[in-house]
C-alpha cells in the first residue's frame, strides 16, 4: 500500500506557518479523514471548483478555507485562506452569488491558485 501524502505548495506552507501553533495542530488535525475521502471516488463532502480541466476542493476549518487537488501522492493543498480574506474580497469585488460559483468564474482567484505553486509570500 502507498502512502497518503499531503503536500504543501510553498504559499500555503507558509499560510500555515504564520498562524499560531494551536491553530497549526487543529487545521493539520482536520486532514485526519481526509485519506478516506480522497481515494474515494467522490469529494461530495467539499466544495467543488473547476476551470477548464483544473479542479480543486475546499473544506473549511473554523475559520479558514483549505484549498487543495487530488494528486497521484495524495492531495496537493494550494492555500489556507482567512474567511474574512474571502469576505474582503467579495466585497471589494461587489460579488453577489454563491462562494464556489464566484470563486471559479474569477480569474484573479485562479492566478492565486497557480502562483501558490511557485512563489512563496514575504
Amino acid at each position: 500500500m502507498n502512502t497518503f501524502q499531503i503536500i504543501f505548495t510553498p504559499a500555503s506552507a507558509a499560510e500555515l506557518a504564520r498562524m499560531p501553533k494551536e491553530l497549526q495542530l487543529q487545521i493539520l488535525g482536520e486532514f485526519r479523514g481526509l485519506p478516506q475521502h480522497v481515494l474515494g471516488a467522490e469529494l461530495d463532502d467539499f466544495g467543488k471548483l473547476q476551470r477548464d480541466n483544473h479542479i480543486l476542493h475546499r473544506f473549511r476549518v473554523g475559520d479558514y478555507r483549505v484549498y487543495f487537488e487530488r494528486h497521484e501522492l495524495g492531495v496537493l493543498v494550494h492555500r489556507i485562506l482567512s474567511r474574512h480574506t474571502l469576505k474582503d474580497f467579495f466585497y471589494r469585488s461587489g460579488l453577489k452569488t454563491g462562494e464556489d460559483e464566484t470563486l471559479q468564474e474569477n480569474p484573479k482567484f485562479w492566478e492565486l491558485i497557480s502562483n501558490a505553486r511557485v512563489t512563496t509570500p514575504r
